[in-house]
């Protein structure tokens, strides 16, 4: 073959790295084309370009000046990875769980401590008291998701500041059961 479309990425076609060695692009022509070859239920079109592309890359000189002459395709400057969802994307029923697991998780270590008698172990109320208080987080949070989620023509929907004080005063009321629970 003499000659080639320096528009085509040969190496594409192929599957291989532009700094392949010879028995690598014979090796991948050979997968390619057991894959694609039309006595096999391969697309006929597909293995014209793979032996078109193998005949310009099994060839050392027609291989460098085919590097020579084609384009450079543009690359990005840097990789930019793709990230993932924020936890807002949990939904409703992961929001609203999470609060639940997190709260049980602070009152379970809380009791534990206090009715089994070991002040001695006052790290652990430490670490119940802050797992409370990011569970009270985690509940807001789930408040406004559940908010968030209703329709436009529910009633509560646009009552914010009564959704925050009723919200408030289950947690003040609740936290207030839990001292009366801890001191008895």
């Amino acid at each position: 073959m003499s000659q080639f479309d320096s528009n085509k990425d040969y190496y594409g076609v192929l599957g291989i790295d532009k700094d392949a060695t010879q028995p690598e692009i014979d090796r991948q022509y050979k997968r390619e084309a057991a894959k694609h070859h039309p006595d096999r239920g391969g697309n006929e079109e597909r293995m014209k370009t793979l032996n078109e592309a193998y005949g310009v890359l099994k060839d050392t000189t027609l291989r460098n000046s085919y590097d020579a002459t084609r384009r450079r395709p543009y690359t990005a400057p840097s990789f930019v990875p793709v990230t993932n969802p924020t936890a807002r994307d949990v939904g409703v029923l992961g929001h609203c769980l999470s609060a639940f697991l997190c709260l049980i998780a602070g009152v379970f270590l809380l009791l534990l401590v206090r009715f089994q008698w070991m002040w001695f172990l006052w790290p652990i109320g430490i670490l119940a008291l802050l797992v409370l208080g990011f569970g009270v987080m985690l509940a807001r949070s789930a408040m406004v998701a559940v908010d968030a989620s209703l329709p436009v023509t529910n009633r509560i929907k646009g009552h914010t500041r009564l959704q925050e004080a009723a919200f408030w005063m289950v947690i003040v009321s609740g936290g207030y059961g839990l001292y009366v629970v801890m001191t008895l």
